[in-house]
């Protein structure tokens, strides 16, 4: 019998619910985490190459007194955390730090090659979980 196996694409997961100011947001207006999503989605539709990875909204993140928030995973790749992310700023600096993932074998990126806007935020780097044998 022949499986077919699929691996996913890298993914970006979105907090669509970060709001980077503590100020009652006026009345349909969408939150920092939404508007960083759809920036993600428009830059990432105008790139000829926006089949490389998958860009993905999430509830929540959890790192509310960090917002804006954003993960960055492959399969057998570690997973970046990119938090206190500028909405306005890092949209741009998000997709060129995933073409750097994506054609990276390990998902191990040096400090050095990180977009310069992203050299200001706060990243964590999760390992990879291996697979037992």
């Amino acid at each position: 019998m022949n499986k077919t196996c699929t691996t996913p694409k890298p993914t970006f997961f979105v907090c669509q619910s970060c709001d980077r100011s503590s100020e009652e947001r006026p009345k349909g207006q969408p939150a920092d985490g939404a508007r960083l999503l759809q920036q993600l989605n428009t830059l990432n539709t105008e790139n000829t190459q926006s089949n490389e990875f998958e860009i993905q909204p999430v509830g929540c993140l959890w790192t509310c007194d960090r917002p804006c928030a954003v993960a960055f995973s492959a399969h057998h790749k570690p997973t970046y955390l990119f938090t206190n992310l500028l909405t306005h700023e890092t949209a741009p600096a998000l997709l060129q730090f995933g073409k750097l993932y994506f054609d990276s074998t390990t998902g191990d990126i040096p400090w050095k090659q990180f977009p310069e806007a992203l050299q200001s935020v706060s990243i964590a780097k999760i390992p990879v979980v291996e697979e037992g044998e």
